[in-house]
C-alpha cells in the first residue's frame, strides 16, 4: 500500500466504525448489599437510581476505571472483581459495561453526580426507580448478593 493510499480519508470508514469508549458502572457490595445511587443529573435520569461509575480514561482498564470513579464520585477505595454479563449501548460510541466491586475502605457519600445514596439487599432491589440500563443488570446482582460465597462475604475473603 503506498502513502497516497494509505492517507485516503474513506479508507477509515471502510475499517468500520471506531471502538466505543467504555463506561462501567459498579455494583459496590458490602455486607451482603449493594449500593445504589441516585442521579442528580441530567434532567433526563435525575430522580433515577444507578450503579455509580464513569467513562474510562484513554489507557486505563475497566477495572482501573471503575475504582477511580467510585473513589471520585464517592470517596471510597474498592477493588473491582468481575465484570457481570452484557454491555449496552449508551449512546453512539459509548458502552456500558458492569462490574462487581467491593468496599475496601472509607464510608460512601454523594460527592458527585448524586443526591442520595442506598444499600439494598438482595430482597430491596425493587425498592428504587433504576434507570433501565441498570435494570436489566439486577438479576445478576441479586444472584450475586443471594449465591454460595455471596458477595457480601468478599470482603473477609479479600
Amino acid at each position: 500500500m503506498d502513502a497516497t493510499h494509505a492517507a485516503h480519508p474513506t479508507d477509515r470508514a471502510a475499517d468500520g466504525p471506531a471502538e466505543p469508549r467504555i463506561v462501567v458502572g459498579g455494583a459496590l457490595v458490602h455486607d451482603g448489599r449493594v449500593l445504589a445511587a441516585r442521579r442528580s443529573a441530567p434532567e433526563a435520569v435525575a430522580g433515577r437510581w444507578e450503579f455509580p461509575g464513569g467513562k474510562a480514561e484513554p489507557g486505563e482498564t475497566e477495572a482501573q476505571a471503575l475504582e477511580r470513579e467510585l473513589l471520585e464520585e464517592l470517596g471510597v477505595r474498592a477493588r473491582a472483581l468481575t465484570r457481570l454479563p452484557g454491555a449496552w449501548a449508551v449512546r453512539p460510541g459509548l458502552e456500558l459495561r458492569f462490574w462487581v466491586a467491593e468496599l475496601v475502605s472509607g464510608e460512601p457519600r454523594a460527592l458527585q453526580d448524586h443526591d442520595a445514596l442506598r444499600w439494598l439487599g438482595p430482597g430491596e432491589l425493587d425498592a428504587v426507580d433504576w434507570i433501565d440500563h441498570d435494570r436489566d443488570v439486577l438479576p445478576h446482582v441479586a444472584r450475586l448478593l443471594t449465591g454460595p460465597g455471596a458477595a457480601g462475604d468478599a470482603q473477609s475473603a479479600g
